[in-house]
């Protein structure tokens, strides 16, 4: 029960967030998820420190596919992600010290694809008809699999899902989180106004945050424990940092985005 009380409580304030910046849409959504990204890639700069990626490239990148991703469509943040390349070089070549630039500027674009590209998404999934909806409904379905995940592991969890990787996740909890994400985002897709989605097209978009948003989550852990970490911060205190809320729903919102595109 504390552990219920601990994520409810975690929560409350970030989905109250969300749900304004998503009510609001456009740049004030821009605004809201630029600067989460922002967060995010100071975290993950700091925890690949080693490496030492060029922070004000990764920063200025994930900027820009906000915006590509707000003002245009699929073209302009392919162009945006295109121009980050020379600006990492050339940040890169003003660093004080060029040993394992190699490194520097692989680990800048692993951050800039992997969190750029997931906020880049948001919000064209924002821009698109219903927009606010849909985005609603894949964060719903990630977050709350999420949790039924954790508890369904802790109470069924038998069989690993992947030990080398994250230990405390099993098959058992994964199965739970799938079947009541799916339902929560199907029942979802019932109650809004309108015929625009079907009860069809709202069990494929829960299926597909579900079965994505695991994957981001074992992507996150698999490079803090490479990094020998537990979290990536403390923004949110024994709870971890940004990116550990979001890791998930970046891969998720992705996903979601082009399953949508197919349905509609």
């Amino acid at each position: 029960m504390s552990d219920l009380l601990n994520r409810v409580l975690v929560a409350v304030p970030a989905v109250a967030f969300a749900v304004l910046i998503i009510w609001q849409g456009e740049w004030v959504f821009a605004a809201g998820i630029g600067a989460l990204a922002v967060i995010c890639v100071h975290e993950l700069t700091v925890m690949i420190e080693r490496a030492r990626p060029v922070r004000l490239a990764a920063m200025l990148g994930v900027l820009g596919l906000v915006v590509a991703g707000t003002a245009g469509d699929e073209r302009q943040v392919l162009l945006a992600l295109a121009a980050t390349v020379p600006l990492t070089f050339f940040l890169a070549c003003l660093m004080p010290q060029r040993e394992r630039i190699t490194a520097s500027i692989s680990a800048t674009m692993l951050i800039i694809v992997w969190i750029g590209l997931g906020v880049a998404h948001a919000a064209m999934l924002r821009g698109l008809d219903h927009g606010g909806a849909l985005v609603v409904m894949i964060l719903l379905g990630t977050f709350v699999g999420d949790t039924f995940a954790y508890f369904g592991g802790r109470a069924f969890g038998r069989h690993k899902l992947a030990p080398t990787i994250s230990p405390n996740k099993t098959v058992e909890g994964l199965a739970c989180g799938i079947v009541v994400g799916t339902l929560i985002v199907w029942y979802w897709s019932r109650t809004y106004d309108g015929d625009w989605i079907s009860g069809t097209d709202g069990l494929i978009l829960g299926l597909t945050a579900v079965i994505a948003a695991p994957i981001g989550d074992l992507f996150e852990s698999l490079i803090k424990r490479d990094m020998g970490t537990k979290d990536t911060g403390t923004l949110f205190g024994a709870h971890g940092g940004a990116l550990d809320r979001v890791d998930a729903a970046l891969f998720a919102l992705v996903a979601g985005y082009y399953v949508w595109l197919v349905l509609a």
